[in-house]
Formats: structure tokens, sequence, C-alpha cells
């Protein structure tokens, strides 16, 4: 007995001078070194969130050590957040604040663009590609088709790899639709969100991205041609009551406000963005097929896109085809001009000429 707790002891003191504390998870193997990642743009809470992520899961060995702030002077979710989550990042995770995006690329290995405003995007990546440095370009990808473009090309010539998401499109139960959906031959695929607007940006940018990435996330792509209308839909919601001394929750009849895109796809399958301007926006996803239809049944989280983006700083290989996100910014550009042209369809081949 004695010799036994001696020998479990010893492994014990052996595994910790290793660096392998007891109930750490082991390194996945696409986790080769250390890697040191800066951000750019604490103006959301993602920069908070994806930081904390990537530091409970060291076995992915990516630390963010650097960020620099940035922020939108005209942009209230922008300017009004920037300096507290910079002081946030620096206080509980010892991150360093640079005044330069240079200088941050001089300090890591590779960045998380995560200004929560699209229009600063381009300009803010063009040092990264410089510096050859990996790079993960959080929602809205840009403001315009033609930044889109840019970025592209940019990625292209510089060889340095890049990939933007919305988090939705990591979802297990959302990705297994686009491979196996169980309603026989896919139809028809409906991707949800709310429709919060932002007025530097196209309206589907700010939230709506959500619901159209999970859309592609389904169909991929292919579509030719879209339009876009808006109506309204009746729900129930929970009211609570007095009656006597007790509180009673009754369901009451709501009216919410749906913004609706509808695209055609080239193989003759529909894919609809519906966005929630009021009311709920549940499910995430539905789909139609030849043999049923099916819904997802959770919401979200960051974990999978987190996980997704460490991988890649590793490997270097996009998760996501770079065609297929300018494909889902021509779609919002679309379902722009849709509704300027008085709710009229508008093909992608206009916008590519």
């Amino acid at each position: 007995m004695r010799w036994a707790a001696l020998s479990a002891a010893w492994v014990v003191g052996l595994l910790v001078a290793c660096g392998m504390a007891l109930g750490a998870a082991p390194p996945p193997e696409w986790a080769k070194k250390d890697i040191r990642a800066g951000i750019i743009g604490t103006d959301t809470s993602h920069a908070i969130a994806f930081t904390g992520i990537l530091h409970r899961h060291p076995e992915w060995r990516v630390k963010v050590v650097a960020a620099f702030p940035g922020g939108s002077p005209d942009n209230p979710s922008s300017w009004g957040r920037v300096k507290e989550y910079a002081e946030q990042l620096k206080k509980q995770h010892n991150i360093e604040i640079v005044e330069t995006i240079e200088a941050l690329c001089e300090k890591v290995d590779a960045v998380l663009l995560e200004s929560v405003d699209g229009r600063p995007h381009l300009a803010q990546s063009r040092p990264v590609f410089k510096a050859k440095k990996p790079l993960f370009i959080d929602k809205p990808f840009t403001a315009s088709l033609e930044d889109a473009r840019e970025i592209l090309k940019l990625s292209k010539e510089s060889g340095v790899p890049f990939f933007s998401s919305s988090c939705v499109r990591f979802q297990p139960e959302i990705a297994k639709f686009r491979t196996a959906p169980g309603v026989g031959k896919l139809t028809k695929a409906q991707g949800s969100s709310p429709m919060h607007i932002e007025p530097h940006h196209p309206d589907l940018f700010w939230y709506g991205i959500h619901g159209v990435e999970a859309l592609y996330t389904v169909m991929g792509r292919g579509c030719v041609s879209v339009s876009r209308k808006t109506e309204s839909f009746k729900y129930a919601a929970p009211v609570k009551r007095k009656e006597g001394d007790k509180e009673v929750t009754e369901q009451a009849e709501r009216e919410g406000k749906l913004d609706i895109t509808t695209g055609k796809w080239s193989d003759g399958r529909i894919g609809v963005f519906r966005g929630a301007v009021s009311g709920p926006y549940m499910p995430l996803v539905k789909v139609w097929g030849t043999e049923g239809e099916a819904e997802s049944k959770g919401g979200y989280s960051y974990d999978g896109l987190v996980e997704a983006i460490a991988r890649f700083f590793h490997t270097g290989e996009a998760p996501i085809d770079p065609l297929e996100t300018l494909e889902i910014i021509e779609f919002m550009i679309a379902a722009q001009k849709s509704k300027e042209r008085g709710w009229a369809e508008v093909t992608l081949e206009e916008l590519r000429k």
C-alpha cells in the first residue's frame, strides 16, 4: 500500500513537472506550437469573450498578448466601449495595449480583427497582410462590396490566408444541415436572426449577417437573384397579471414584423433570410425537402468559432471559401438594392459587372 501511494505521488509530480496538470485536455493534433495572437478593435464584447475562451483552452496553444483599441468616433456602438474593453483586457488578461497596428504585428503571430464597425476593416487589414500574419475578420466582414473584393485581392496577392464568419456557422446542429439535412433532397432553407440596423452599414450587415451566414452554411454558393419584402406575423407572448393576491401568467397574441429576403439558387433551391424586426426570430435554421422538414432547436455560442480560429492560426487553412464570404456580401447588397427599387428582384450578376 505504501509503495503504491509513493508511486502515485511520483507520477503526479512528474505530470506536474512536465506541465501536464491533472484534468487538462491534451493538445489537439493541429496545435503544434505556441501562437501569440493580437486583437484589433476593443470596441466589442467579442474581444473579451474570444480572449476568455482561448485562455480557458490552453491546449489550443493560442494566447492573446496584445491589442490595438481602434474605435469609430461616429458610431456609438464603437466609441462608447472601446476604452472600457481595452482596460478590461489589460487588467483581466495582462494584455499589452499598443498604439498602432504595425506595433501589434511585431508582437504577434496571428491577428483577430474584432472592430465592431465594418468600415475600417479594409484599412486595418492592410498592415496585417503586409506583415504576413494569418487574419480572422469578425462580422460584419466589411461595410461595402468594394472593400470585400479588395480584402480578397490583398489576401491573394500577399499569400496570407484569412476568413470571416458569424459564430452561427460553427454550431454543429446547423452545420449538419449542409451535408445531412434529414429531409431528403433539400429544396428550401431559411436562416433567421434579429434585424437590428446600424445607419453606416447596409441593412442586413449588422445583425442580419447571423441569419444570412446560417443560410449559407446550409446552402453554399450559387444564389443568382434576390427579392425582399416586409410582412407582419402573429405570435404568442407571456403576459403577467394580478388575480387577487396571485400573479398569473397568460399567453397573449402579439404582432411582429419580419424583413424577408428570398434568394433563388442556380440549381432551383430557394434560400430565405428571415429577419425579425420585432418579435421572436427562432429557429435559427429551418429546412424543407422531398421527405419533410426540420429545424434547429438551440441557440448559439462562440466556442465553435473560437476553436475554428485557433485551428486556422495553426494550420493556415481557412475553414470557409473566401468566394462564399464574398457571395454573402453580394446577397446582402442585392437585398439592399431590392429595397431601394421597391422590393424588385435583383440579380447578383448585375453586381459582378
